[in-house]
Order: C-alpha cells, then structure tokens, then sequence
C-alpha cells in the first residue's frame, strides 16, 4: 500500500497525489493508493494516518510524505516500521511554519482557520531526533525548493538513499519522471525493521 501524505494546506487532491495514484492506477494497482485529506491539527493527521494503517503488516506499507506530509512520514516511520518516500520534506516545521502563524486557507478546499502556537507544539511532539534506520527511506529533494532548504533535508538524512534533481521548485511537477524510482523502492523485498 502506497500512503500519499500531502503538505501544508494541501489535500488528497494535490498534483504529486494525483500522479501517484493514476500511475497505480495505470499498473492496474489502483486499490494500492491510500490519501486521506488530513486535519490542519497534526495530533488529529497523524491520528487518521494510522486508522490508515491500522491491522496491516508493516512491510506493506510505503508512506510517500510530500513537504509537511514528509515530516509526518518520518515519524509514521520511526513509530510503526515503515518505509517512506520524502518528497521536500519539512524538517523542523514546527520552527519554519512560524511565520505564518495567523490566517489560513486551504489551497484545494478552501477551508479558513488560524494557525496557531498550538499547532506548532503539536507539530514539535512528533519531531524525530534520530532516524534508527536509514535504508527505509528514500529522499527526492528539489535545489530550486523556494521554500525549504533541501541542504537541510540531505543532511537529515544522511544515509538514506537520496535524489538530488537540480532546478524545479517546491511544487516539483517533475515528480511524475520520478515515480518508477519510487515503486521501484517501494516495491523491493523488505525486511520490517524492529518497530520501535
């Protein structure tokens, strides 16, 4: 199963989601593509990620986190033993998303609320401070990202198997050249590390 986890005021909607899934679809996988429109709380997100991922066997389980969603996915990760595939991740947002405390809307749903300091402890609290094993992630980051340093995600996950696409930018329409990569990786024997 291939777990989209889309980013900040993002949804199951978003362009990457939609190029994973229709390239499943393609391979006649359709029923392998999971992406639920996640709760702008990250106590409630990850909570609905893991009803997701409830009564599965681990090594069946690929999260693909884009942005936000690659910051979830690591601790979706690190907390069940799965696999992941980050996508510009946001490292530490809980620091980066403060600046844009205050309004927000939701680019597919519209949807308004106020991010608050609430949002951002919450977003802390699942913060990773160490990966414990390397080779279950697979990290494909932009240098023209205007929006995070991917520097800063190569250097977090050192180690990892990584991509480094030169140009693009945060949206990475370029995503769809990628995703033979992807389930390539995704679809690999594994062995389920130790869960944590």
């Amino acid at each position: 199963m291939y777990l989209y986890i889309h980013g900040f005021n993002s949804s199951a909607h978003s362009t990457k989601a939609r190029q994973l899934k229709h390239r499943l679809e393609a391979l006649g996988r359709g029923r392998d593509f999971v992406c639920p429109s996640l709760s702008h709380w990250p106590t409630e997100a990850v909570r609905q990620l893991e009803a997701e991922i409830e009564g599965r066997n681990p090594g069946d389980i690929v999260a693909v986190g884009s942005s936000l969603g690659g910051f979830y996915a690591t601790w979706l990760a690190e907390r069940h033993g799965l696999r992941a595939v980050l996508v510009n991740p946001a490292i530490t947002p809980h620091d980066g998303l403060e600046s844009y405390l205050g309004p927000q809307r939701n680019l597919y749903t519209g949807e308004e609320y106020e991010l608050t300091r609430d949002h951002l402890a919450q977003m802390a609290r699942l913060f990773v401070p160490e990966l414990s094993w390397p080779e279950r992630y697979f990290l494909l980051v932009t240098t023209g990202d205007e929006v995070l340093d991917y520097r800063l995600a190569v250097t977090r996950y050192h180690g990892c198997r990584h991509r480094v696409i030169e140009g693009s930018d945060h949206g990475f329409d370029e995503f769809r050249e990628h995703l033979d990569d992807v389930l390539d990786f995704g679809d690999a024997r594994w062995s389920t590390p130790r869960q944590l």
